[in-house]
C-alpha cells in the first residue's frame, strides 16, 4: 500500500466514502505524495509520451500559431506566452525556437511564463528554457495582467472530475470506499440529476476545469489574447465512465497505486467552450488535432526535415503520422481555440 492509499483508507475510515473528485484530486496534488508533486513522468522512459515528444513539428507549428495570435491583436508588447502543464518543457521551446526564427519581433516581446504545480519536472524545464527565463506560477491568479497567449496541451484531462452513477434507487455520488482493506468503487449520497440513462450509466462533469476556463476566458476578454486547447475526448460527452490511469505507459487500476500513477479522464470541449462564452470570449472548434496539424502546415514542415534527415527520415514520417493519422492521434485528439471575440478565428480554425 503507498503512503497515499494509507492515508486515503484512514479519510475514509473516519469519514465515510470519499467522492471520486476529491480521491483524484489527492492522487494528482496531494502536497507530499500528489503524482504531479513527485513524479517526473514524461517520456520514453516515464509514464506516458506527448505529443511534443513524439515530434518537435508539433511545438515548432503551436509556436507559428502563437505568432499569427500575436499579429491579430495587435503585436503588443509585452505579451506573456504561457504554458499549462509544461511537461519538461519541450513544447515551450520547440515554440520559441521557431518563433525566433519566423517572428523575431514577437519573440522580443514575450515573456514565457509556466503555470504547473510539478516541481518534480521544474530542472528539465529549467534546463531547457535556460535562456528564456521563464517565471512559474501554481495557479493562473498569480500571472500578471496584460495580453496572454496560453497553450494548454494535455493539461484538462488531469483536472479532477466529478463521477455520478445511476442505481435502481436513482442517481448517486460516485466515491471510493473501503472493502476489506481495499479501496474500491461505491454508490454514495443520492443526487439531484435530470437525466433518464439507464441504470449502471455514469456521468462524469468537471467543475475544476470550469473554474480554469472561466479564469481563463475572464483575462482573455479583459486583455485580449487567446488560449489553445488540445486534448483527448470525444467531440460532444456522454455518459460514459473515463476516468482511467496510467504507469510505465500501460493502464492500471486507478484504485491499485495512489500517488504512483497519472489519473485522467477525457476532456468535455462542448462544456469548455459554453464556459468561455459564457464570460463573453469566442470559442472555434473543436477540431481534431490531425486536421489543426494540417491546417498549420505539418506536412511542409514534415517535409523539410525529411529531406535533410538521412537515414532518420522514415522515423520522422512515422512520428509525424502518430501526430495525425486518425487510427492514432490524430482524431482521438481535439483543439478548442478561445479568443477574444473581437478577434477573428485564429489559425487552423478558419473556415474552409
Amino acid at each position: 500500500m503507498t503512503p497515499l492509499a494509507r492515508e486515503i483508507t484512514a479519510r475514509i475510515t473516519r469519514n465515510g466514502p470519499m467522492p471520486v473528485q476529491e480521491f483524484m484530486r489527492l492522487c494528482l496534488e496531494h502536497p507530499e505524495h500528489g503524482y504531479y508533486r513527485t513524479q517526473p513522468a514524461i517520456g520514453a522512459a516515464g509514464d506516458f509520451v506527448t505529443a511534443p515528444e513524439i515530434s518537435q513539428v508539433f511545438g515548432e507549428l503551436i509556436g507559428l500559431w502563437a505568432a499569427g495570435i500575436w499579429a491579430a491583436i495587435g503585436r503588443p508588447s509585452p505579451v506573456m506566452l504561457v504554458e499549462f502543464g509544461p511537461g519538461r518543457g519541450t513544447l515551450m521551446a520547440d515554440a520559441l525556437r521557431a518563433i525566433a526564427k519566423v517572428a523575431p519581433e514577437f519573440r522580443r516581446a514575450l515573456g514565457v511564463h509556466l503555470v504547473d504545480i510539478n516541481t518534480a519536472l521544474r530542472p528539465q524545464q529549467e534546463a531547457a528554457l535556460q535562456h528564456a527565463a521563464p517565471r512559474w506560477h501554481n495557479t493562473i491568479t498569480t500571472l500578471p495582467d496584460g495580453p496572454l497567449i496560453v497553450i494548454a496541451n494535455e493539461f484538462f484531462d488531469a483536472l479532477p472530475v466529478r463521477q455520478i452513477v445511476r442505481t435502481e434507487s436513482g442517481w448517486r455520488e460516485r466515491c471510493v470506499a473501503v472493502d476489506n482493506g481495499r479501496l474500491v468503487f461505491a454508490a454514495g449520497p443520492a443526487v439531484e440529476w435530470q437525466d433518464d440513462a439507464s441504470v449502471g450509466s455514469v456521468i462524469e462533469t468537471s467543475p475544476d476545469s470550469e473554474v480554469r476556463m472561466r479564469a481563463l476566458a475572464q483575462r482573455i476578454v479583459r486583455h485580449r489574447g487567446a488560449a489553445l486547447v488540445i486534448d483527448y475526448g470525444p467531440f460532444e460527452a456522454g455518459a460514459g465512465d473515463t476516468l482511467q490511469a496510467v504507469r510505465r505507459q500501460q493502464k492500471v487500476d486507478p484504485l491499485a497505486e495512489p500517488g504512483l500513477a497519472d489519473l485522467t479522464a477525457h476532456v468535455d470541449f462542448a462544456r469548455l467552450a459554453a464556459t468561455a462564452r459564457s464570460e463573453g470570449a469566442a470559442s472555434h472548434g473543436p477540431v481534431t488535432q490531425g486536421t489543426l496539424l494540417r491546417r498549420l502546415g505539418v506536412a511542409v514542415r514534415a517535409a523539410t526535415l525529411v529531406k535533410s534527415a538521412g537515414a532518420k527520415g522514415p522515423a520522422i514520417e512515422a512520428a509525424i503520422a502518430r501526430l495525425i493519422e486518425p487510427q492514432q492521434m490524430g482524431t482521438l485528439f481535439k483543439a478548442l481555440a478561445i479568443v477574444d471575440s473581437r478577434q477573428p478565428p485564429p489559425p487552423g480554425f478558419d473556415p474552409l
